[in-house]
């Protein structure tokens, strides 16, 4: 790790020169940047801004097929990064080979020294059957590795090395580990601390794991899909939390209002590269349009040129060798630019639904509950023609046992569902596909039809068809167990919409597409001539494509909000607004202090008074020796007084602000 320093002084006259700098240093030609002072300034640069992560010409390949080449860039203490690709293009495999659990083909991953690094993977793992609390604690942090010791050693009687590890705890701040990890688990909606991970569903599990990782308060986050499963409660919390937090993150994410309310930085990896853009998901999308509008005109501008050095060359190729070799090796050159494709292959959504009636359906009485749990308590409600209904709600409520209950997979206690003769479901489960793990790609679609027929009559082959859903010929050789969640994803997606049905159903289908797929999905369902229902915990998306919400709110009771989540969110916070106003006007007003009168410090204060007086004075003795060190070049040790310096400067705010509030009491 190093900076690169360009500082170019001019001096009419020179009386000073700071760092210790002597005049006899300098040169005649303006400042002789001396080792003593290239240090200094490195060292002050460092302080300033920590590097927490190099990634340096990271290539990764798998098998014949290159992900990322020569890919260099830092990670800094305090950036929140996003990490932007297609599907299929390395965003898993990138975090996976910077957090050191896939071994890259070339290249370096440096962390800084010491660096307490989390890392949450898309899909959570817990060894074992463990409890929930047992599973947070079981974090293979060193705060965690060291509870658990201090633990074993209360265990086995071994008070000698109990004694031993009482400072530890002191220092990492350990005493209250599990309380913490229990007081998050309450903020994250899981009240049962005893059960076990493997009877609690997807999200659930999403939600333990990130207070596994999140109770340490590590310095560095590695998120993989952080939202996938997550209900817009947990989701909402944990944007605030960590857009409250100092730590760093680097993550992938679908999710855009996640991305742009926390990242101050988009990585966006595109044909082998990396592209950095210094700002929110906003900005990326308008600059990334700015940087593809210049390639495209660089790239026509590189045509332009090849078709007038092509003419060059072909003349009289006999004197070839005569011609000038840095122009022969130019136009090669340019050949090989003219290649770039910039044209990118996208899913093609161009199905038309069938022709769907006036009646659609008509709920009466439904009711519904398992055990004590109530689902549908005397839902009565009736669905209109083209209608787009998006279904919220924390995990648990039924929102997935709803709309199964509409398609008759699971029969309701009572009341009736009376369904429209032209009603033809498509129905996208976030169980994912149903195919043969198995079987090849081309063959299970091969299986629901021989020939498929959409849009009042155009034909396609199973192959044809697939293509518009980018699995090339090659790719629908492969076996559906090897494909990946995206490619699962769009093979699902395949499968839906083949059948040109006229009612979708979508139960979270945000999961496992990248965001380009999305906003193709989201503008396919908003021109949809048919009828809609959308589970998801995407808030763009929601607002991307229904009109009107039901809000589980649990125990039976459905909320149809007529508007999107966005406008749902504003509903909901100027509610808390009154709320508070009315609690505000009613508060019995506390009787008023006499402004005159001012409490005298106790003995206990007076004592704390002059015990501050000295420290305050010791401190900033300490911290002008640390400076005049750093002036001089005279520290031996950098990293460890620049630490102190930074300990004894938040001693300094803290004793100085108590001095305060006591100095203002009368003596």
């Amino acid at each position: 790790m190093g900076a690169l320093f360009f500082i170019h002084c001019e001096f009419s006259r020179l009386t000073y020169c700071p760092f210790g700098i002597g005049a006899s240093e300098l040169g005649a030609n303006g400042v002789e940047i001396t080792s003593k002072f290239i240090t200094f300034v490195s060292d002050i640069c460092r302080h300033i801004i920590m590097l927490y992560l190099q990634v340096e010409n990271l290539t990764k390949s798998v098998g014949e097929r290159m992900l990322f080449a020569d890919v260099t860039f830092g990670v800094n203490e305090g950036d929140k990064i996003g990490v932007i690709a297609k599907n299929g293009m390395g965003k898993t495999t990138l975090l996976r080979t910077i957090a050191g659990k896939e071994a890259q083909d070339s290249g370096k991953v440096i962390y800084r020294a010491d660096l307490r690094v989390a890392i949450l993977d898309q899909i959570p793992e817990f060894a074992g059957d463990p409890t929930v609390l047992e599973a947070c604690l079981s974090a293979d942090t060193e705060t965690g590795r060291l509870v658990r010791e201090y633990e074993q050693a209360l265990l086995d009687g071994n008070d000698a090395r109990t004694a031993e590890l009482i400072p530890q705890m002191d220092a990492a701040n350990a005493w209250d580990y599990e309380d913490r990890a229990r007081q998050m688990l309450s903020q994250l909606s899981i009240a049962d601390f005893n059960s076990h991970v493997s009877t609690l569903s997807g999200g659930q599990r999403k939600r333990i794991a990130l207070c596994r990782i999140l109770i340490d308060n590590p310095d560095f986050l590695i998120l993989d899909e952080p939202t996938n499963h997550l209900d817009v409660t947990t989701i909402e919390w944990l944007e605030n939390y960590l857009s409250r937090q100092r730590m760093t993150l680097l993550m992938v994410t679908h999710d855009r209002y996640f991305l742009d309310r926390i990242c101050s930085k988009i990585i966006e990896i595109d044909r082998e590269q990396i592209f950095t853009y210094d700002g929110n998901y906003d900005y990326y999308l308008r600059r990334r349009q700015e940087r593809i509008e210049a390639m495209t005109a660089e790239l026509a501008r590189v045509k332009n040129t090849l078709r007038k050095e092509q003419e060059w060359m072909r003349r009289q190729p006999q004197a070839r060798a005569g011609k000038a070799k840095y122009r022969i090796d130019a136009f090669y050159d340019l050949k090989e630019r003219s290649q770039i494709k910039l044209t990118e292959k996208n899913v093609d959504l161009n199905v038309r639904s069938s022709y769907i009636g006036s009646k659609i359906f008509e709920a009466e009485g439904i009711c519904k509950r398992f055990g004590d749990k109530v689902i549908l308590d005397d839902f009565t409600y009736t669905f209109a023609r083209y209608e787009k209904l998006g279904i919220i709600g924390e995990n648990g409520v039924g929102k997935s046992t709803f709309i199964k209950m509409l398609q008759g997979y699971v029969p309701a206690d009572s009341g009736n569902w009376n369904l429209g003769e032209t009603v033809r479901f498509g129905y996208y489960s976030q169980d994912g596909i149903s195919f043969d793990q198995n079987k090849k790609v081309i063959d299970a679609i091969t299986d629901v039809a021989e020939e498929v027929v959409v849009n009042g009559g155009v034909r396609y082959s199973p192959m044809q068809f697939l293509q518009h859903f980018l699995f090339t010929p090659a790719d629908q050789q492969k076996y559906i167990h090897t494909l990946s969640g995206g490619e699962r994803a769009r093979l699902h997606l395949a499968e839906v919409l083949m059948r040109s049905p006229n009612f979708l159903i979508l139960d979270e289908p945000t999961n496992d597409l990248d965001i380009v797929t999305l906003g193709i999905l989201e503008e396919y369902l908003r021109n949809f001539e048919g009828c809609l229902i959308v589970i998801s915990h995407d808030r763009f998306f929601l607002d991307s494509t229904v009109d009107h919400l039901f809000v589980f709110q649990g125990n039976g009771v459905i909320k149809d909000f007529p508007g999107t989540y966005t406008e749902y969110r504003e509903y909901l916070q100027r509610q808390q607004a009154e709320v508070r106003a009315v609690e505000t006007t009613n508060k019995p007003s506390a009787p008023r202090p006499n402004a005159n009168r001012q409490a005298k410090m106790s003995f206990k204060e007076r004592r704390e008074f002059e015990t501050l007086t000295a420290e305050i004075a010791a401190l900033e003795e300490e911290k002008r020796q640390l400076e005049e060190g750093f002036t001089l070049g005279t520290i031996d040790d950098f990293a460890a007084a620049n630490r102190r310096y930074d300990e004894v400067r938040d001693l300094l705010d803290e004793k100085e602000l108590r001095w305060l509030e006591l100095s203002e009491k009368e003596n």
